[in-house]
């Protein structure tokens, strides 16, 4: 028995993860932050099915509250071994004249430095150097890093440009530890976050644009993301998968 942490794990990539990683006999751990009723049906979901998942609140921005969520995590008696950083946020639409210091440094604080923050103390867990008996780690970054969403979401791009750095670093900090290190980068997933955006049909906007002419599904993501977590990918770290349809 081994803990899986999904952040973000109570709706789209992050809900679909959590329920792919229970059918893998893990024991989920679903963080959010808001949304208390999508977490708690997230765990009914997976706790009919047979599978062991439980809830816990923490805006992975704050240090306090991730130590108290890794706290917590101590507390259920299992091993952690697995992380998927899933969580982040965006904001409306915008090109880079109508920018603020507080949304670039609010999308930062959790895109990047709530990653960075669940990285350390996953490590801390994991790492044979601390008696653990090693794990892996998924970042959940966008297609977004390498496409740099002019006139949209430049700032959100450039978090996931940030994401994609820490995981080539960490995976080769890490790698003598039994830690392993990957990302998966989504493009256009139909998921509620483009709402967030302020434009909830976007993927249908722009899907005929998509090589696959199709907009992405969440479980598509998860399938991939619970492969690079699992012994079939026993040897891949510091890598990326491209989930863009093409584009």
């Amino acid at each position: 028995m081994a803990i899986a942490l999904v952040t973000g794990g109570s709706r789209g990539i992050g809900r679909a993860t959590a329920l792919a990683l229970a059918t893998q006999g893990y024991t989920v751990a679903i963080n959010y932050h808001h949304n208390i009723e999508a977490a708690t049906e997230v765990v009914a979901a997976i706790t009919e099915q047979g599978g062991r998942a439980f809830s816990l609140c923490a805006d992975i921005s704050d240090e306090s509250q991730v130590m108290a969520m890794f706290g917590a995590i101590d507390r259920q008696g299992e091993p952690l071994t697995a992380l998927v950083n899933n969580a982040g946020i965006l904001f409306e639409q915008s090109t880079i004249e109508t920018l603020t210091a507080e949304r670039i440094n609010r999308i930062m604080a959790t895109n990047v430095t709530g990653y960075f923050l669940c990285c350390r103390e996953a490590v801390k867990r994991m790492a044979h150097r601390h008696g653990g008996q090693g794990g892996a780690i998924v970042n959940v970054s966008s297609a977004a890093a390498r496409l740099g969403s002019p006139g949209e979401y430049v700032d959100y791009a450039a978090s996931k440009g940030a994401v994609d750095t820490l995981t080539t670093g960490l995976s080769l900090e890490v790698a003598a530890q039994g830690i392993r290190v990957n990302g998966v980068r989504p493009g256009f997933i139909y998921t509620q976050m483009h709402a967030s955006g302020g434009e909830p049909e976007r993927v249908d906007r722009v899907k005929s644009a998509l090589p696959m002419q199709r907009g992405g599904q969440p479980e598509e993501v998860a399938q991939a993301i619970v492969w690079l977590l699992s012994d079939n990918a026993s040897y891949v770290t510091g890598s990326f998968l491209e989930l863009a349809g093409g584009k």
